[in-house]
């Protein structure tokens, strides 16, 4: 396989691991080990990335690569992000859950419709996941990704739409914002699907 067309980021390799050539790589995937199941993986530039070894340690896996023989070359490769093509990832999930990786370009609207911003990313700090989106005006909005807050996901037609209220952008009724309290992550049906399709 070439260069993917339709990329989505699997994992990025970070620092070398003894003198061999192992790295150290922080998978994307639900199940680390996982990785390996897809066949080469590619960076940005279209380098091919083979693994012949993978061990998990801690919060990340040991991978060796195909032509990484010595720590100097392992050192050359830290920071490279890898992908692979969309079409390798199954499509056999729940109606209701998605890949991070399709949400992230989705225009943001509201109600009515009007387009408010765009999802830059995905984020979980351990309390749910959380749509980061940039608005009119402002940079970095986080907007958590629960049915109160994030109602509608149509991928095809290519927006969430997001109740303004629920997802902290204006003041209630009240006049207060709504606080971290009043969003339950869980009690969303659904949730993005890490990038490797493991839920």
């Amino acid at each position: 396989m070439s260069k993917p067309q339709n990329p989505v980021q699997m994992a990025v390799i970070g620092a070398a691991h003894g003198i061999k050539g192992e790295l150290r790589v922080k998978t994307f995937t639900g199940e680390p080990m996982a990785l390996a199941d897809y066949g080469p993986l590619y960076a940005r530039d279209g380098r091919a990335f083979q693994i012949t070894d993978i061990r998990p340690a801690n919060t990340v896996v040991v991978v060796r690569f195909k032509g990484v023989i010595d720590r100097n070359a392992a050192e050359a490769l830290a920071g490279t992000e890898l992908f692979v093509d969309r079409s390798m990832l199954p499509d056999d999930g729940e109606e209701d859950e998605f890949y991070h990786a399709d949400l992230i370009g989705l225009d943001v609207r509201n109600d009515t419709g009007a387009v408010l911003g765009k999802v830059v990313a995905v984020h979980n700090f351990g309390g749910g996941d959380i749509l980061d989106v940039t608005l009119a005006g402002r940079k970095g909005v986080l907007i958590p990704f629960t049915q109160a807050a994030v109602p509608q996901v149509s991928i095809a037609e290519g927006f969430v739409r997001v109740d303004p209220v629920a997802a902290g952008l204006v003041e209630d009724e009240d006049g207060a914002a709504p606080s971290e309290d009043d969003f339950d992550p869980k009690g969303r049906p659904r949730g993005p699907r890490d990038a490797g399709g493991n839920r």
